[in-house]
């Protein structure tokens, strides 16, 4: 037996299926893209902002007026900093995840729209030449104003004829 052979067993008999030692966790990407989508559509509105302000308002007027012993965070405010980046670090790319998951719905869409704006002029097109050939169909057939005005010359050539006979 080669090298080969001992190292990926036999070509013609399928693997034995090798457990991990730790259980992989399930990770659905659709659903965090959505949680995250619906998490930046929060941070952009007015409503963040104004509890975003009112936190803030009220962790320095705790920090401030309160006596000494109940102050958590004093002066310079350095675990109000810290949240406050914390919050950044987090948001920033969820915002960047929820705009590249539109603009990959963009892009599909604008997709769609070319492919139906090319169906429509295909059709536009298909229907511009039948109509072209029914023209052209129609321009070979007698119209009945056509046989109306043959019909009336006949009729005034046989009344003239009638005329010189009479």
């Amino acid at each position: 037996m080669s090298a080969e052979q001992r190292r990926f067993g036999r070509l013609d008999q399928p693997r034995r299926a090798v457990r991990p030692l730790l259980p992989r966790p399930h990770y659905d990407p659709e659903a965090f893209g959505r949680v995250s989508e619906r998490i930046a559509r929060f941070i952009g509105t007015g409503r963040f902002l104004v509890y975003m302000t009112a936190f803030i308002v009220v962790w320095l007027a705790w920090n401030v007026l309160m006596p000494d012993r109940l102050r958590f965070d004093p002066y310079p405010f350095i675990f109000l900093t810290l949240m406050l980046s914390l919050q950044a670090s987090y948001s920033a790319p969820l915002i960047l995840l929820a705009q590249n998951r539109q603009a990959d719905r963009d892009r599909v869409q604008y997709e769609q729209d070319r492919e139906r704006r090319q169906r429509a002029l295909a059709d536009t097109e298909y229907l511009t030449r039948e109509i072209a050939g029914l023209r052209q169909a129609i321009g070979e057939v007698a119209t009945r104003d056509f046989i109306r005005s043959e019909l009336q010359r006949v009729l005034d050539e046989d009344a003239d004829r009638r005329d010189r006979a009479s």
